[in-house]
């Protein structure tokens, strides 16, 4: 604690702390590996009056090779205070696989809190009020840490080394600057955490190794939890010896790179999946995108519009219902779920249908045909594009305009991730995780074609780069515009999206009436062979 604590911060503490053991059901869990010599005296410097209020103290030694578990189940622990228990695992679990199992018998026992003590006495177990106190202060964390660099100066008075305290000081910078935190330690092992936010983060999938402190954390800012810290006394122990430091930063550096990777979109790891990061399709605004020329496409006044996978027509839709074209938009997550299609009060000329695109959607369109019809992006989440494209010339007028996009999957990225071994599905992008069929220039110009449509035009796009920024600044728009130029000189490799402009023809249900409507050989005063005036009707 800071040479500046007092004896009514001290009693402050004490009633934060007995606040927070009276209103949650707090375990204390003790990691322990080799740990005969200390175990015991760790267990004795639990606070009396803590151990009283403490729903359970238990150990979990992580299948010791020495007396660790004898000393452990030796211990006097006197009447009146928390249960106690003490475990071991059936083979060696690591410092990670140990966390694991002590958090998720936490959840599974009904804690409220659960606090993480080292079975070497590195972390003091007198620090335990500070700790707790922590959760009836107003800011109401998810967790609390330790730090040993609150109290200026206290890690080297503590004895870190010189290389350990510069290493700590490094990485926790660049930790923090990569995940934007503020975290004056980002390598304590004294931590604690709420069990209800434990439940939010997929902390079973973390590392094994030391390294598990780092993926926590990086769960714990993706989920958009809290932590605290208080300042802790340091003190190096006999465990942390065998963190090789080097392997450990490089563990905490590929942690946070994974993570930044799967932000842009580039990578996936199921461990970084938290519910509250899924993100919502992004509307793009830049003239560069898709969505601008599907905006700009020439749809008159009074035309019919259908906008397939559209939601509410945010992207498009509502650009060309604004200039007087009617606009359906049929998709399973509608903003407007309506089942009669009604059109909004806000949009008079734009109905919202809710319907699933890989069931029977035209049922709910009454027979309508379109004119025009949008379909950006949609195709390649479907069970079954072909029969999705086939039911999208069905619902269009002959002569009506078709204009499609999907993902390019030999964009360059995707090709040179390819030649590193990788090839990582993500949340967005061309390797979306809810794609079913990924498609190259010429696959998707063969999908449309075998569903009957008459291509015209195929555009390529490059990312939309300017769009990931609230405000891009100028060399986001150079980067945006130079893809776009590649993009349209180079598609196959270099573009991002491909867009398919196409004309529904005739059907052959069609032709078939304007052909065989009436015998040319019948007709009045003809001659056979010779071609005169058919008889109609």
């Amino acid at each position: 604690m800071p040479p500046s604590f007092t004896a009514a911060d001290a009693a402050s503490t004490r009633s934060l702390a007995e606040r927070t053991l009276a209103e949650n059901r707090v375990a204390v869990f003790i990691v322990c590996y080799n740990a005969e010599a200390q175990i015991a005296r760790v267990l004795a410097r639990i606070p009396d009056w803590v151990a009283t209020r403490l729903a359970e103290v238990f150990v979990i030694d992580d299948c010791s090779g020495d007396a660790t578990l004898d000393r452990a189940t030796q211990v006097s622990w006197g009447e009146g205070r928390a249960p106690f228990r003490v475990f071991r695992t059936p083979y060696f679990q690591g410092y990670g696989g140990n966390q694991r199992l002590g958090y998720r018998y936490a959840i599974d026992r009904g804690f409220d809190i659960v606090v993480l003590l080292h079975g070497d006495g590195q972390y003091a177990p007198e620090s335990l009020p500070e700790i707790l106190a922590a959760y009836s202060r107003p800011e109401r964390p998810d967790a609390v840490y330790g730090s040993r660099f609150l109290n200026p100066g206290g890690a080297r008075r503590g004895r870190m080394p010189l290389h350990k305290f510069v290493g700590n000081r490094l990485l926790t910078w660049f930790q923090n600057r990569a995940l934007g935190t503020h975290l004056s330690e980002m390598h304590s092992g004294y931590r604690s955490y709420r069990t209800a936010a434990l439940r939010r983060v997929p902390f079973e999938a973390n590392s094994l190794g030391f390294d598990f402190d780092a993926d926590i954390i990086v769960q714990f800012v993706a989920a958009g939890l809290r932590i605290h810290e208080v300042a802790i006394p340091t003190f190096y122990g006999d465990e942390l010896r065998r963190v090789k430091g080097l392997r450990y930063a490089a563990a905490c550096v590929r942690t946070v790179l994974r993570y930044r990777a799967m932000q842009l979109e580039l990578f996936h790891d199921p461990k970084f999946a938290i519910p509250t990061t899924a993100r919502k399709y992004l509307i793009k605004k830049s003239p560069t995108t898709v969505h601008h020329f599907a905006r700009s496409a020439p749809v008159a006044a009074g035309t019919s519009v259908l906008d397939l996978g559209g939601g509410d027509g945010s992207a498009v839709g509502v650009h060309h219902a604004r200039r007087g074209a009617r606009v359906i938009c049929v998709d399973q997550y509608t903003a407007i779920p309506d089942a009669a299609g009604q059109a909004s009060a806000a949009e008079p000329n734009l109905r919202c249908v809710a319907a699933d695109l890989d069931g029977d959607w035209r049922a709910r369109l009454d027979g309508r045909r379109f004119e025009t019809v949008f379909v950006l992006d949609v195709l390649e989440h479907l069970k079954s594009p072909e029969h999705a494209a086939r039911e999208i010339f069905q619902a269009m007028k002959p002569g009506g305009k078709l204009y499609a996009s999907t993902g390019n999957v030999v964009f360059w990225v995707i090709r040179f991730m390819q030649l590193c071994g990788q090839f990582n599905y993500g949340r967005r992008g061309i390797l979306d995780l809810t794609h079913t069929r990924l498609f190259t220039v010429a696959s998707f110009r063969r999908l449309l074609r075998n569903a009957g449509f008459q291509l015209e035009t195929v555009e390529g796009f490059g990312p939309p780069i300017a769009d990931l920024a609230a405000n891009p600044g100028g060399w986001l728009r150079c980067a945006d515009r130079l893809c776009f130029w590649f993009a349209r000189l180079w598609k196959r490799l270099f573009a991002y999206q491909i867009l398919i402009v196409a004309t529904r023809p005739p059907a052959i249900e069609d032709l078939c009436g304007e052909t065989f409507r009436a015998d040319w050989r019948e007709a009045p005063g003809s001659a056979v062979g010779t071609a005169t005036t058919p008889v109609r009707g």
